[in-house]
């Protein structure tokens, strides 16, 4: 099974406004940018899109390693937030219905097809490669609102 490094990240202008979302693959000597954006989103959306978009992108089943500076989706995963989710017929603790469910469904077919393990960084650090996908991100969302 191949093994592929992920980053990835979303941007938004306003919440909601304007946003953008970027990742960089890894996969021995090869890497692939990502980007893209929406007039009208939030920033959870975007960070969601960012690793639907980059685990699209493979082929076959992989061992995927990806690392996001969201929280919001990576304690998802780390937590098992998705667990209750599914078993509570998609609603939360407080009983609603749980945000970006369709982008939450996308992401856990992909989980399905692939080993996904996530890792958190801390955003706007000395991450070199969480710092591009802010830029990417930044760039799509910015070419998002000119739209």
């Amino acid at each position: 099974m191949k093994e592929i490094i992920v980053y990835t990240d979303g941007a938004c202008s306003g919440n909601p406004g304007p946003g953008g979302w970027g990742a960089v693959l890894f996969y021995g000597e090869h890497q692939l940018e990502l980007s893209g954006g929406e007039p009208h989103t939030t920033n959870n959306r975007m960070e969601l899109l960012s690793v639907i978009e980059a685990l699209s992108k493979l082929k076959e089943p992989c061992k995927v390693k990806v690392h996001s500076d969201s929280a919001y989706l990576v304690n998802c995963f780390q937590q098992g937030w998705y667990r209750g989710w599914m078993k509570n017929g998609w609603l939360n603790s407080k009983k609603q219905p749980v945000e970006n469910q369709d982008l939450w469904k996308r992401l856990l077919a992909l989980k399905d097809i692939h080993q996904i393990e996530f890792a958190k960084v801390k955003g706007h650090s000395d991450d070199r490669w969480n710092n591009r996908c802010d830029e990417l991100a930044r760039a799509a969302a910015k070419s998002a609102a000119a739209r």
